[in-house]
Order: structure tokens, then sequence, then C-alpha cells
């Protein structure tokens, strides 16, 4: 029989992994009589745990295993910005003496079966990076008693440890960024309620429209994505002067529908993105945007892990990173000096 988990303790006994590590290691939460139960099965099972010498050695300087999972539907087709996340996030984590091992979760596991990634058990700690479904979480939660860090998607009711791009002012700035150059008449680009991050963006957005007492018409908000995530969308027969796009892909998408369509961008109507991040075949397309900083993001997701870890009941708290604006040549200006 291989080594006993605290999964395997759980499973027996019909209680969460939480509630078996916490009677194994004293922690409140957890009555004397369950507690003792807990124990007694633990031992009959022959479960050993970690030996204090081990989690000194392991507090010493070795590195530490981070694992990290990206959804199978954001790595689809031309949406590799999260591939640039990981990459950032893994050089980080060796700054920090740790080591990051990635498993894309396949969409039948995240909407079906439920099953539990395969790098779960030989990890210290996990981060997720992009939004997956809640019910998954949940399971995971249940599966682990390691910290989890949520990176570029929070929710407060199950993802409390949470690292984010400042969606909501970037979407915001980004939206004044047009007014200043005299465009009142704009539409926004992305499905309200696919992500948190969109969410976000469109409510910085629609801040703006409001401070101006602009009111959008229901066919200049667009959606972009179908259920599954692919993404793609009709012009409406009326266009506004410029468009606020919740990302950068989805901007190069709608500067090729303009063209398309005879519109000339920035002259017969602006565009503005999200991320500055430059995707295949649309790299040519200098679209004003504004820059995610992920480098940042992934110190803080990483060294929320290390806290985590030195202290369990540490306070799991959101953190909100910001970016900057980066002008290109999507907009058209009043003041040609900004280029």
């Amino acid at each position: 029989m291989g080594k006993v988990r605290l999964a395997d303790i759980a499973e027996k006994m019909g209680v969460s992994t939480v509630t078996v590590h916490n009677a194994l290691t004293g922690a409140k939460g957890v009555s004397n009589e369950l507690r003792g139960r807990i124990v007694e099965t633990a031992r009959e099972m022959g479960y050993t745990p970690m030996s204090s010498a081990k989690k000194k050695e392991q507090d010493s300087g070795e590195f530490r295993k981070i694992g990290v999972i990206i959804a199978e539907n954001y790595l689809a087709h031309y949406s590799t910005y999260y591939w640039k996340v990981y990459q950032e996030l893994s050089l980080v984590a060796t700054e920090k003496r740790c080591y990051t091992t990635v498993e894309v979760l396949k969409k039948e596991m995240e909407k079906k079966t439920l099953e539990m990634p395969q790098i779960i058990n030989s990890i210290e700690g996990l981060i997720i990076i992009g939004e997956i479904d809640g019910r998954y979480i949940r399971e995971l939660q249940r599966h682990v008693v390691y910290p989890i860090v949520f990176l570029d998607f929070y929710n407060n009711e199950i993802a409390m440890d949470a690292v984010i791009a400042d969606n909501f002012y970037g979407a915001y700035q980004m939206t004044e960024l047009l007014f200043e150059q005299g465009l009142e008449e704009i539409g926004f680009v992305g499905s309200i309620y696919a992500t948190s991050s969109i969410m976000d963006r469109y409510c910085g957005f629609m801040k703006s429209m409001l401070e101006h007492k602009k009111s959008v018409p229901a066919e200049w908000v667009i959606e972009d994505r179908d259920a599954l995530g692919q993404v793609g969308f009709e012009l409406p027969k009326r266009l506004p002067q410029a468009f606020v796009c919740n990302c950068d892909l989805v901007a190069g998408i709608l500067v090729s529908k303009l063209n398309e369509k005879g519109c000339r961008v920035p002259e017969d109507v602006s565009v503005v993105g999200f991320d500055n991040y430059l995707y295949p075949g649309y790299a040519d397309m200098k679209i004003t945007t504004y820059e995610v900083n992920t480098r940042s993001m992934s110190k803080v997701a990483i060294d929320k892990i290390l806290k985590q870890l030195k202290n369990p009941n540490r306070a799991k708290t959101l953190e909100v990173i910001s970016g900057h604006v980066v002008w290109k040549n999507s907009v058209k200006v009043k003041n040609r000096s900004l280029y």
C-alpha cells in the first residue's frame, strides 16, 4: 500500500481533509471526541506525518514545490496570454527558491467528472491561473490542505487568497483616455458575465460613461464569445466613435472587422485594448492598451504561497496590482505629440 494521505483518512471518516489536518495538528475547530477518532483512524491506517526534521529541512532553504493549473479553454487558438503569465510565474518562482510544475485542466475534468489534477499529491502549494468552475474549486478544496492562490481571478466565496490586475480602474483609465480626445460615443466589446475580469473591466468602462452622463446603446455592448469561450462577434449596423475592448485579442479582431467593412482605425473608429499582449497574427497592429503587470502579480502570488506555508492561519486577502496605459496608434488624438 502507498503512503497514506490526509484525503484517504478523510474519505474513511466521512469528513473534509481540512478537518483531518486540524485534528492531527492540534488546530482549533475540531471537538475532542472527533479529534480522538481521527487520530485513532490515522494510526490504524499507518499514516506518518512529516517529521519535524523534514519540516526544518524544508524551511532551511530547500526548493518548495508549487503546482500550477490552467484551464484548457484558456489555451485554445490565440489565447496564449496565460502561457506568458505562467512563464513569468516560473521565473519569479525560481528567484524565490521554488520550482513550478504545470497541468492543463481538461474541460471534461472541470465541467463533468471533477477529477482531481495528477499533480496535487506531489506539491506543497497550488496556483490557479484564470477563472475556473466554482464546483471544481470546491471539490479541489476538499482534497488538499496546502495553500491555494488564485491568479487573475477572484470570488469572495471560494477564492479568498487571490491576485488580480486592476481591471476596474484600468478600463476606467482607457475610457477616460478616449473622452480626453473628444470621443464621446463609445462601445464595449466583451461578454460581461463570462469572467470576473471582464465584468470588472465593463464596470470601469461604465463608471467613466456615467461620470460623463453618457448612455450606451445596447447594440454597442457586444458579446465577444460563446458559452465554450470561443471568441467571435459581429459589428453593429451603426458604429460608435470608439470601442473599449476587454483584451487585446478582441481588439485585434475588431480592427480586422472594421477594416473589412472599410472603416479606418483610428481615423473613422478608435480602438483600445487591455493586457498589452501581442497575439499571433496581430503583432503589426499597434493598439493603445492597458499593460498588466504580470511580473508583480506573479511575485505576489508566490509570496502568498510561501507566507501560507509558514503560517497556515494567516488571513487570506485579495491583492490588486496596478498597471499602466501604453499609447500606440489606434486612437484618434487631438494632440499628435502623444506619439
